[in-house]
């Protein structure tokens, strides 16, 4: 008799499980409508992770050829931190919060491959977390009459956080049979709709996007229900063009206005001009120490150099960041740091879409979460496009954690799909 299969432990794993389950439901859940919930929830997975490391630790080095590029390159990325850390004197300890947080997420996929939980509490989480997202942020828009609300973050990284669970909520459309599949699809639309309630144009990229990818990947939609609702989620958000109450065209014509007035001559001081002038000076100081790591002393002091000359706008000295994420990790680590961070972001590109190249034919279980993680990964490189969404730490660590948790349900599917 197996004396490790006793009460007690049946016990033990069944709570073991249903903290996972909660976990990855609260994830999507409170991302958006608590300030700690993304903190929590990754200290939460860092311990269970780690109890977990001997019933994970098969599965972890029977698949570790398929996520080692990307913990590879993750590891680069603490790396290079560690890297400016020891060669420049100014960058302080602080500069490893970050890169060694984002490492210490691969937890998140230890808890997965040992407790093999359901997708279905992933996409009940992001459903819930797109819904209670847009109730909240449609309340201060329309219901307190704030112009470009925020939540309890930022209205761009809320209306980008919003709008990439939307998508990946499309891709959970898949998963779902029947009217069912009309819960993800209200989902999308709760996306879309709190994304353009903050007044967000950054994400616009990231729909483009994400259009080409269903159009190139559409036949995972396989029931014509599936192929209709991701239409017209697609088509409302369109709509939202016409609806003079979304503001979508004012915002539209106002960044415009904002581009023609900066190359004119006129206002620069716009939302549109103060990141046209940012990236200006980035690139000029970038192109000055290439392959230097600088702290932000140097840089700050390199811009007042600047604009003392004329050749940069005073109100550039006042912005935390280039508003890109290039641009940012190019003006702070050179050529070495945007490579570093291209790495990064391609490494997990790679992965789901290998997932998707190799398992055509596959199930939902395959495909779903695969579609789900490169619409991830593609949405916060658009994002990043015109924003530094890697600046916070909520909006990164709920991207490195949800990554995992992608990651995780595709290689546990990969499994079950071997073992029939």
């Amino acid at each position: 008799m197996n004396k490790s299969f006793t009460k007690k432990n049946i016990l033990q794993d069944n709570a073991l499980s249903y903290l996972i389950h909660s976990l990855i439901f609260l994830l999507p859940a409170l991302t958006l409508i608590t300030r700690w919930g993304v903190s929590a929830i990754g200290f939460a997975f860092l311990l269970a992770g780690w109890y977990c490391w001997r019933t994970a630790k098969p599965g972890f080095l029977r698949h570790l050829t398929e996520v080692r590029l990307v913990l590879t390159a993750f590891a680069a990325s603490f790396a290079f931190a560690l890297a400016g850390l020891l060669l420049h004197p100014d960058i302080q300890l602080r500069a490893l919060e970050k890169p060694a947080r984002i490492f210490f997420c691969v937890t998140v996929l230890l808890a997965v491959l040992a407790c093999r939980p359901r997708r279905k509490a992933l996409w009940w989480g992001l459903i819930a977390g797109t819904m209670g997202g847009a109730v909240f942020i449609c309340y201060q828009r329309w219901g307190l009459g704030i112009s470009r609300p925020g939540g309890l973050i930022n209205s761009i990284t809320f209306g980008d956080i919003q709008l990439c669970m939307g998508m990946m909520c499309l891709a959970a459309v898949l998963d779902f049979k029947g009217r069912q599949a009309a819960w993800p699809a209200l989902g999308a639309l709760a996306g879309l709709l709190g994304s353009v309630a903050t007044g967000t144009r950054g994400g616009w990229i990231a729909v483009l996007f994400a259009i080409l990818l269903f159009i190139k990947y559409g036949h995972f939609l396989r029931s014509r229900a599936s192929k209709l609702l991701a239409a017209l989620v697609l088509l409302l958000l369109v709509s939202t063009y016409f609806v003079e109450q979304t503001g979508t065209r004012e915002r539209v014509q106002q960044g415009l206005q904002d581009v023609t007035s900066y190359f004119d001559g006129g206002r620069e001081d716009t939302n549109v001009g103060i990141r046209l002038e940012l990236w200006k000076g980035g690139l000029a100081l970038a192109a000055q120490h290439p392959w230097r790591i600088s702290s932000t002393k140097e840089i700050q002091a390199e811009l007042a150099r600047d604009v003392a000359a004329g050749r940069l706008q005073p109100f550039v000295l006042q912005a935390e960041h280039f508003h890109s994420d290039m641009v940012h990790v190019l003006v702070y680590g050179g050529i070495p740091g945007l490579l570093v961070y291209l790495f990064s972001i391609l490494a997990p590109f790679l992965f789901f879409l290998r997932i998707l190249r190799t398992h055509e034919s596959a199930s939902p279980a395959v495909t779903a979460p695969a579609l789900a993680g490169l619409l991830l990964v593609i949405g916060y490189f658009s994002f990043g496009l015109t924003e530094v969404i890697f600046w916070s730490i909520l909006s990164t660590m709920f991207y490195v954690q949800m990554l995992f948790l992608l990651m995780g349900f595709c290689l546990n599917a990969q499994d079950e799909g071997h073992a029939r």
